[in-house]
């Protein structure tokens, strides 16, 4: 369904007021895919071992490699008619915020000019070079808010990666929300993260990217910039977070809110595809430890590369089944754009397994399993794809190992990266946890788990989820969390040694009184949650928001709930009333000022204990 600023939701809610109100406040047809060869190319970069087919199972063999699909859109630069190939899709994507397009457009290395790629919802754009510097267009990729009215706040899910940018005015504008990383991109100029107009956003992540000139997010409430350079950044609202950052603004939270960590403590960028010659690949990015600045511009990146034939190119329609037998087979997934119905887990359980997604391929489990569960081995990539909970309610949507996992995987973790969660607005949806993390050492980089507030199949208990994400794992890092609406703890984090660098959350807006989130004899649940066992945690840039429009009346006790030992420390936490609809009364524990009144005044504590 296509969602319109005017459309009313069936749960009587208007779509306005998930993200307006927020934003107000804070501002201050498709063309055939190629084939790939089925041959491999010879190993540049370093290329593991094909996997070993059981000769009992050849007969019978998926084939690895072929066709992207019809939405899979390749570009060259001797291509006739591309910019009405990208406007045709952003027309039909524009507004569709929770319709069944996917797409990808893909630029072969070379120059392109003249063109202004404007991403709707569902598109993703990516050069097919093993650095952003082989694909350079000379113009924009554009994301901006005509379509709600100047409001930026709801530009979800859409991508940009690999590609080098010399804006036609020296400035390039990316005015998203969640759910729209930014790449392993180089923008030749500067960046502009508001909408025209400099009207609300509420977004956003950058990572593996150079912006020779400055950032300027105007009226972002919050962003996270991972492993990168630039130019400059302009100014802050509520919540910026960097690590890893050259030119990041000094360390100065709470005024201005600039929370900066010199290096990432481990960091592996997220698979992609690319072209080697005549032959898709997709490479794979090695780990960094107390990384700093881009994986790229000095000479070929490192890590490793597979062919496309090591693939089970996935088309929507395919059951799990056969994707689980591709698995098994020892291929990796490739998913085309599209939606694909679930009826089994897919089971991940070979190490070193990319599933890698295209376009925002959407994974739906139909009648309550587990959309995708992986066994506690080394090093599967999980990347690029959507999980959309079904009608029928699934204990777990996403499992990152089995329960009880304790393997050491600090050599080679799992890696979960825009690996993005919905709970209804698309459709009826229900999920008790959304995200469950056993593996240690688990990578979650970047991610946005929504139980959703506007949509269809919204309402305190149509689109029940009580809990996001549930980390028992221990040594895990989550770079870039975005959690917002669940019915109780949005994040519960049980696992020793865990590590968050910035965490956004939203309160769920929809709770009927106070009753409906009383917790024992505590006033609420916590956004996050670390477990009272735990005795080492630390995190960076976390922040919470409450908007109980329902009953503005609610309070909250405290965003963060935590042990109070020295191992447990957090750096920048805030807690915010918007407009005075609920309030918190403290930030972490019971420490920090309460909220009060419509101000929207941010409540923060610099370091705790």
């Amino acid at each position: 369904m296509s969602q319109t600023p005017t459309d009313t939701p069936d749960s009587g809610r208007s779509p306005l007021a998930r993200r307006t109100v927020l934003g107000a406040i804070a501002a201050g047809a498709a063309a055939p895919g190629l084939l790939a060869l089925s041959s491999p190319a010879s190993a540049s970069p370093a290329e593991p071992a094909a996997p070993t087919v059981p000769s009992s199972r050849k007969a019978a063999a998926l084939p690895g490699g072929g066709d992207l699909g019809p939405n899979v859109i390749v570009f060259s630069p001797s291509t006739a008619g591309i910019q009405a190939k990208l406007d045709q899709v952003f027309r039909q994507q524009e507004s569709a915020q929770f319709g069944n397009g996917r797409y990808a457009f893909l630029f072969k290395p070379g120059t392109y000019s003249g063109l202004n790629a404007q991403l709707g919802f569902y598109t993703s754009i990516a050069g097919l070079g093993l650095s952003p510097d082989d694909t350079t267009i000379n113009g924009d990729v554009t994301v901006d808010a005509g379509w709600f009215n100047g409001n930026a706040t709801q530009n979800f899910w859409r991508s940009a990666e690999n590609l080098a940018l010399s804006p036609v005015s020296g400035t390039n504008r990316w005015a998203v929300a969640q759910a729209a990383p930014f790449r392993r991109m180089h923008v030749k100029g500067g960046l502009n993260l508001a909408p025209d107009g400099y009207g609300w956003a509420s977004g956003g992540y950058i990572a593996d990217s150079r912006i020779d000139g400055s950032v300027g997010p105007y009226s972002q409430q919050q962003w996270y910039t991972r492993d990168s350079s630039v130019g400059g950044w302009v100014n802050a609202v509520w919540n910026m977070v960097f690590s890893g950052v050259q030119g990041a603004p000094a360390q100065s939270f709470p005024n201005p809110p600039y929370t900066t960590l010199d290096t990432t403590p481990v960091s592996r960028e997220k698979p992609f595809l690319y072209l080697s010659g005549s032959e898709y690949r997709v490479f794979l990015p090695e780990k960094r430890v107390n990384a700093r600045g881009t994986t790229w511009g000095n000479g070929t990146p490192r890590g490793t590369s597979l062919p496309l034939a090591q693939f089970y190119v996935a088309k929507p329609g395919v059951t799990a089944a056969t994707l689980n037998a591709a698995l098994a087979q020892g291929l990796h997934l490739l998913l085309t754009p599209g939606i694909y119905h679930l009826d089994q887990p897919i089971q991940v359980n070979r190490a070193g397994t990319v599933v890698l997604g295209l376009g925002y391929a959407t994974l739906i489990p139909d009648n309550g399993v587990t959309a995708l569960r992986t066994a506690d081995v080394d090093g599967v990539r999980l990347a690029g794809f959507l999980i959309d909970a079904g009608p029928v309610n699934s204990p777990t949507l996403l499992e990152i190992g089995p329960a009880g996992a304790s393997a050491d995987h600090s050599a080679d973790p799992t890696t979960v990266q825009d690996v993005f969660v919905r709970i209804g607005g698309a459709g009826a949806g229900k999920a008790t946890t959304s995200m469950v993390v056993n593996s240690r050492h688990t990578i979650i980089d970047h991610t946005w788990v929504w139980r959703a507030d506007h949509g269809t199949g919204v309402g305190w208990d149509t689109n029940r989820a009580d809990y996001g994400i549930r980390v028992n794992g221990s040594d895990v890092l989550a770079t870039g969390l975005f959690v917002e609406h669940f019915n109780k703890y949005d994040v519960q984090w049980y696992g020793e040694r865990g590590r968050t660098i910035f965490f956004q959350n939203e309160k769920a807006y929809d709770a009927p009184n106070q009753a409906a989130i009383q917790n024992g004899s505590i006033k609420g649940y916590a956004a996050y949650k670390v477990g009272d066992a735990v005795t080492a945690h630390e995190g960076w840039g976390l922040g919470s928001y409450c908007y109980y429009d329902v009953d503005p009346t609610i309070v909250q006790h405290h965003g963060f709930a935590a042990p109070n030992r020295p191992g447990v420390k957090f750096h920048g936490l805030l807690v915010i009333s918007l407009g005075g609809n609920g309030q918190y009364e403290h930030v972490v524990n019971d420490t920090g000022a309460p909220t009060s009144g419509t101000s929207t005044v941010p409540s923060t504590v610099v370091s705790y204990p």
